[in-house]
């Protein structure tokens, strides 16, 4: 349950932030789902998930080796160009990929401290490669990078997933109001510092 605090920033955001197309995105495991329930309680906006989307679609095939899910992306860029996105939230780790500049107002990248991420990969009990790929893209940043090609720095906002949910969700709403766009985040240099590079870039 929200506490009064936060709630009363969701509040004053209500006021601010009207009829706005917001994405949540981010590597998997860094809490975009728990942050877009979070904003979309305050806000009184829906929810598009893609992950739901993509099952119920069934646009995807099952990849038995590393135990994820090839997406078909061009039709899933079909289904959602269908779709009106007033007062939503898109939440997913392929929304830059699948969605374009006109249809959102906003992006909020999610990231997290790659110690943290292999933490809850394992409990996940995802396999190896997919652990390795998924942490690795979170360290270089690709998804910030890919966002910042196709959407522009304008559009762009990056908070770290750290110091409890009220935390994160107030950077959120200051990402949505334009008076918050970067988190300076260098996970690269923590983890050469830590002399951990093979740790997660080789296995």
């Amino acid at each position: 349950m929200l506490n009064i605090l936060v709630f009363t920033i969701y509040l004053i955001l209500l006021k601010l932030t009207r009829n706005m197309a917001l994405v949540i995105t981010g590597t998997p495991g860094v809490g975009k789902h728990a942050i877009a329930e979070n904003l979309s309680y305050g806000l009184n906006y829906r929810i598009i998930d893609i992950n739901k989307i993509i099952l119920q679609t069934k646009i995807y095939e099952k990849n038995s080796r590393d135990h994820t899910l090839d997406v078909d992306t061009t039709l899933l860029t079909e289904i959602l160009t269908k779709k009106s996105f007033y007062k939503s939230i898109i939440v997913g780790h392929l929304a830059p990929y699948i969605l374009m500049p006109n249809q959102i107002d906003k992006i909020i990248i999610i990231r997290r401290n790659p110690y943290e991420l292999i933490s809850v990969y394992k409990h996940r009990k995802y396999v190896p490669k997919k652990m390795l790929d998924n942490v690795g893209a979170e360290i270089l940043g690709i998804i910030t990078y890919d966002s910042l090609s196709k959407f522009g720095a304008k559009k762009i906002c990056q908070i770290t997933n750290s110091g409890g949910i009220n935390t994160v969700v107030k950077k959120a709403i200051e990402c949505s109001n334009g008076k918050m766009k970067f988190d300076n985040i260098d996970w690269l240099s923590l983890i050469i510092k830590n002399n951990d590079l093979q740790k997660f870039f080789v296995g």
